[in-house]
């Protein structure tokens, strides 16, 4: 396996988005293939669309983690994008590989499906909180590529949005158990 190189996250966060689908997340003795994403660029349903101190992150850098806050219960994890803009790439679900028992342990569930099928439940199996949050891509979460390609990618647009809806920006393994539920 290889690992990405921070010039993969300079580009469009579209693009880097299809692209994560098949890569493999690292961290801390745990894998899981990535299955599900979404892209935001400076759209309205992203955080880039007005510049705070919390989206800021998405406009000064590429090739970092971005971890957030929603609903008061759950951390979602992101990765910035676009190397002279705002760009963020939501990691919406993942296959568990390696380390299953922990992540079982974490979620309190037993079937592999379920422990990462969510950006919720995949925070919580891989034990993913704000203290990750603008850390570069490399040192605590590790991208590998192991080379898999026979998949195909789908895409719709995103989930739980209200605005922006039009845009087809989430993506995801097509027939992978682990892609979360389309509301």
């Amino acid at each position: 396996m290889r690992s990405i190189p921070e010039s993969f996250f300079s580009r469009d966060s579209v693009l880097v988005a299809q692209e994560l689908i098949g890569k493999i997340i690292e961290i801390g003795g745990c894998q899981v293939r990535i299955v599900e994403t979404e892209a935001y660029k400076r759209d309205k349903a992203s955080h880039a669309f007005t510049k705070t101190n919390r989206s800021a992150l998405m406009y000064e850098s590429y090739g970092h983690v971005y971890v957030y806050f929603i609903y008061g219960m759950y951390w979602c994890l992101n990765f910035t994008t676009e190397k002279g803009d705002a760009g963020a790439v939501l990691i919406r679900a993942a296959e568990p590989l390696v380390g299953i028992e922990e992540m079982q342990e974490r979620r309190g569930k037993t079937k592999a499906v379920e422990l990462c099928s969510g950006p919720g439940k995949l925070c919580r199996a891989l034990g993913i909180d704000g203290s990750f949050n603008a850390t570069k891509i490399g040192h605590t979460v590790r991208l590998l590529d192991d080379g898999l390609r026979a998949f195909k990618v789908g895409h719709s647009a995103r989930v739980g949005i209200t605005q922006d809806t039009h845009l087809e920006w989430r993506f995801f393994m097509e027939g992978n158990g682990c892609v979360s539920k389309n509301r």
